[in-house]
């Protein structure tokens, strides 16, 4: 069940904060955002995909967000413009039920060091800490249950959701949103080997989140060996994604479900990592890159495009099939080259 927050907007209003051409009573006044086929006559809808065309003449919604070639088919309202998926996303912060729903000032129960700074209109949840030297952002949300380590840094506006874990010397950027169970600053998996058993390399660095950074429930992020790992500006990170030690991950770049990367890879500006993808570690993948889903990249990338490895699921029949040639694919690859160089030698001789 959805819970839409108290607010209500003309579709005037809307038009207007959208810059879309409105077709319709400005003065109607919509208090949700729903599906086409979900909408009711107080909320307004979107058509961003034309999949989903064949909808259109059933919906109830007061108004629909649409692109122009399409108006003509709008059976009520529409609110006009290029990119309707872009104005569904401005429409849904909107309408968040969490806007304005965190009460400023620090939770009795909350745990506050005496050095740490919190800026103006914060809201410490529950059984929150706040470690020594920790600085809090004008704006910021710190969820029930979170904790922020010595010396770390979260920028304005940014919300911890709760049971985030930020470890000591890890700087936020501003805007940012960590969900639940998400760990920034972990030690990096750095381990000697003795030939018997395993000793601990300190992980001595930190952890860099750029602005506008989104990182998904359950995801982490470890600190550097000894540099930082950096996130960059606007980068948007999936649910259980593991990111190692020093790895960078540039501006603007998205990660699915599952992605791992190892230690002290570089990751471009403009990548998609589709999920479950594998990088190995200290490659270098440039920017505009991207990998489809369940890929493994043990090599570099130099080129911008899109990479894919592995194969589709099959009939488990032609897949074990196919498994035994793909053994054979080196035998076979040898027996050709020695015909075309037994067929080149005949037709010299």
């Amino acid at each position: 069940m959805k819970t839409l927050t108290p607010c209500a907007f003309t579709l005037g209003e809307l038009a207007e904060r959208l810059k879309a051409r409105l077709v319709g009573d400005s003065d109607h006044r919509v208090t949700g955002l729903a599906t086409l086929l979900d909408a009711g006559p107080n909320d307004i809808t979107f058509l961003a995909n034309k999949t989903y065309l064949k909808y259109l003449p059933e919906t109830k919604a007061a108004a629909v967000l649409v692109h122009p070639a399409y108006g003509a088919e709008v059976p009520c309202a529409r609110l006009e413009l290029e990119n309707p998926y872009l104005g569904y996303a401005e429409l849904s912060r909107l309408f968040d039920p969490l806007v304005g729903q965190s009460p400023e000032g620090v939770h009795p129960s909350a745990v506050v060091a005496e050095s740490a700074r919190l800026g103006a209109r914060v809201s410490i949840g529950p059984q929150c800490v706040i470690e020594a030297g920790a600085v809090i952002g004008d704006g910021c949300v710190i969820g029930a249950g979170s904790i922020v380590g010595a010396h770390s840094e979260i920028g304005a506006d940014s919300r911890l959701h709760a049971n985030v874990t930020v470890y000591h010397g890890v700087s936020v950027g501003r805007r940012a949103i960590l969900h639940s169970g998400c760990v920034v600053g972990a030690d990096g998996f750095g381990f000697a080997h003795d030939g018997q058993g395993w000793h601990k390399i300190a992980q001595l660095g930190g952890v860099i989140v750029g602005d506008d950074v989104e990182i998904g429930s359950c995801s982490s992020i470890d600190r550097g060996a000894l540099g930082d790992t950096l996130i960059g500006d606007d980068v948007k990170i999936d649910s259980q994604v593991q990111i190692a030690h020093n790895v960078q991950v540039g501006n603007h770049s998205a990660l699915a479900g599952c992605v791992g990367i190892a230690g002290s890879t570089r990751v471009g500006r403009h990548c998609m990592l589709g999920g479950g993808v594998g990088l190995s570690g200290h490659l270098t993948i440039c920017d505009g890159v991207q990998v489809t889903g369940m890929s493994l990249v043990t090599n570099s990338i130099h080129e911008p495009g899109v990479y894919s490895s592995g194969t589709g699921a099959m009939p488990n029949g032609l897949w074990r099939k196919n498994a035994v040639r793909f053994k054979q694919l080196d035998d076979l690859a040898k027996r050709l080259v020695r015909l075309e160089r037994d067929a080149s030698d005949a037709a010299q001789g």
